[in-house]
């Protein structure tokens, strides 16, 4: 095993690491609280349907990466790689157009009662399960050219023109007109959100800033609360801010470099430049849990509820062996 490959194998892996226990987290968060109120919030679903998202993308692409990468199993062939490209382009595309779905849901709920945003964003709650539906449809769609391009490694490369070289696997297409017109699409399909996104999260730290200045000149002439709401404002803003620029700055890079393979000269592209791609867009699926547990109250209360759970239960266990020892 090279020295480059074993690199890769371990950068891989600490993405898995982070990622498949985090958004696990995030996940079995969420299903404690449907659990215990029978209930989640829109704004909870959105953030649970991201977290299994962000799970398959760090499970599919960068656990059979390290896995192979390691020398651990061979996983890569024909059929697996256009299982594996199929599944994470398109959970990838998912948690781009989620993490826009929760922008533009939290940008809807700081609209006053009765307005028509207010109106907007209860038929949104209410269709949310055809707004998810929508989204796997399409972005489905968008990635079948997977299903029929994606070659694996043990084919002649040599033979291969306009392909894409990801490591173990080849996306193979059939000429330089459907290969930048697959890229073209993807590139539209991530900057559009990122374009929404980003008004949307400025329009709510516009909010934020305006009513915390109205919060403060109500201190001003009253002693009474107001910092918890301050408080809860901060945190809201502080989330938003994080989860954006976390992806704007890594499918920024992301989208860089695919362009780049787009418009490079050579018919096949170096396996670098498709490594770099796949790390930083598999970075926000592993960092995202780790804002999301970091901002999230509901989430940071559950996971302390059930570590205290399990440690009360398991000083229970020892105190009960040590009493059945003691009585024997």
């Amino acid at each position: 095993m090279s020295s480059e490959v074993f690199i890769r194998g371990m950068l891989y892996m600490s993405l898995t690491v982070v990622g498949v226990p985090g958004n696990a987290a995030v996940i079995l968060a969420f299903l404690l609280l449907l659990y215990q109120e029978n209930r989640l919030l829109p704004a909870d679903i959105i953030v649970l349907h991201l977290a299994c998202v962000n799970f398959l993308v760090v499970v599919i692409r960068c656990l059979l990466e390290s896995i192979a990468s390691l020398s651990l199993a061979s996983v890569f062939g024909d059929l697996s790689c256009k299982a594996v490209i199929f599944i994470y382009r398109t959970s990838r595309a998912l948690s781009i157009w989620l993490t826009f779905v929760l922008s533009a849901y939290q940008c809807l709920s700081i609209a006053p009662p009765g307005s028509r945003w207010a109106s907007i964003r209860a038929v949104v709650a209410h269709y949310l399960g055809f707004v998810f539906l929508f989204l796997w449809v399409v972005n489905t769609c968008m990635t079948s050219a997977a299903i029929l391009f994606s070659l694996g490694t043990q084919k002649n490369s040599s033979l291969i023109s306009h392909g894409i070289n990801v490591q173990f696997c080849y996306v193979h297409f059939p000429s330089k007109l459907s290969k930048q017109a697959n890229g073209a699409a993807q590139v539209g399909r991530d900057v559009v959100p990122m374009a929404l996104m980003t008004l949307a999260s400025i329009i709510i730290l516009v909010f934020l800033y305006k009513h915390n200045k109205q919060v403060k000149g109500l201190r001003s002439s009253s002693s009474g609360g107001g910092g918890v709401s301050g408080g809860a404002e901060r945190r809201a803003a502080k989330a938003v801010v994080a989860l954006v620029t976390l992806y704007v700055v890594l499918y920024g890079v992301d989208n860089g470099l695919w362009v780049y393979t787009l418009t490079v000269r050579k018919t096949m592209t170096s396996s670098l430049i498709s490594d770099l791609r796949i790390f930083f867009s598999s970075l926000y699926a592993a960092l995202s849990p780790v804002v999301i547990i970091a901002s999230n109250r509901k989430v940071n209360r559950r996971l302390r509820c059930a570590v205290q759970e399990k440690a009360v239960k398991e000083k229970a266990s020892t105190l009960t062996t040590v009493r059945s020892t003691d009585g024997s």
